[in-house]
C-alpha cells in the first residue's frame, strides 16, 4: 500500500525534500510514501535486474538499471520511482535534471520501465500506464506474479499475468501473457521466459 502525506509540493520542492531513508513518489503535488515491499516482490524485482544487467553486459549495450532515479512526466509536479528502470547512458547528457536531481524525463533515455505489482495494483495498471505513455517510454512491463490486478487486466478467475505495453501512435497497446518467452519489441534478443520470472517469487 502507498500512503499519502498531508503536504503538497512542486517537483523542485519534492526533490529537495526527499529523505534518504525511505521511498517516496510525487503525484500531482501529493507526496506518497511507498510501503516496504514483500520478500517475494523483491525476489522478482532482483531477478529481473540481474537478468537484464547480464543481457546488457553480454551484448555490450549502453544500458543500465537505475534503482533510485526518478521519472518525471512532462509539465507535471510528479515523480515516480519504478521497480526496474532501464536507462540509455548515451542520452543522459541531454537530461537537465539527471546530474543534480537524479531525475529523467525524456523517452530517448528510457527504453523500458517495469513495475512489479503489489497491493496498490491500480497504480501500475492505470496511473503509471497513463503517465509512462505520456512521457513516451517505448515499452512498459507490468509483472503481476500474484494476479492481484482487476479482472479486466488479469482475467476471470484471476491469474498471474505479464502485460507488455508498447507505444503505438502515442498510446500504449497492451499484450497479456501467462507463459512463454518475454516478447519484447525493444529488446527482442532478451531470452527469458515468463515462467522463470514468476518462479523467482
Amino acid at each position: 500500500m502507498t500512503q499519502a502525506l498531508s503536504k503538497t509540493l512542486t517537483f523542485e520542492e519534492f526533490v529537495n525534500w526527499i529523505p534518504e531513508d525511505k521511498y517516496y513518489e510525487l503525484r500531482d503535488g501529493e507526496i506518497f510514501e511507498m510501503a516496504q515491499p514483500s520478500g517475494e516482490h523483491e525476489s522478482v524485482t532482483g531477478f529481473l535486474i540481474r537478468k537484464l544487467s547480464s543481457f546488457f553486459d553480454q551484448l555490450d549495450l549502453p544500458y543500465f538499471i537505475a534503482p533510485k532515479v526518478l521519472v518525471k512526466p512532462p509539465g507535471k509536479d510528479s515523480g515516480f520511482c519504478p521497480d526496474v528502470l532501464v536507462l540509455d547512458k548515451n542520452n543522459l547528457a541531454n537530461e537537465e535534471l539527471y546530474s543534480k536531481k537524479s531525475t529523467v524525463c525524456q523517452s530517448a533515455t528510457i527504453p523500458l520501465v517495469i513495475e512489479v505489482v503489489s497491493t496498490n495494483w491500480h497504480d501500475d495498471y492505470a496511473l503509471k500506464f497513463d503517465e509512462y505513455s505520456d512521457i513516451g517510454i517505448p515499452e512498459y512491463w507490468i509483472v503481476d506474479y500474484l494476479g492481484l490486478g482487476g479482472k479486466e487486466y488479469v482475467g476471470n478467475p484471476k491469474q498471474p499475468a505479464f502485460t507488455i505495453c508498447n507505444l503505438e501512435q502515442g498510446e500504449y497497446k497492451r499484450r497479456l501473457f501467462r507463459s512463454g518467452k518475454i516478447d519484447s519489441k525493444v529488446f527482442p534478443e532478451f531470452n527469458l521466459t515468463i515462467e522463470q520470472v514468476f518462479g523467482a517469487a
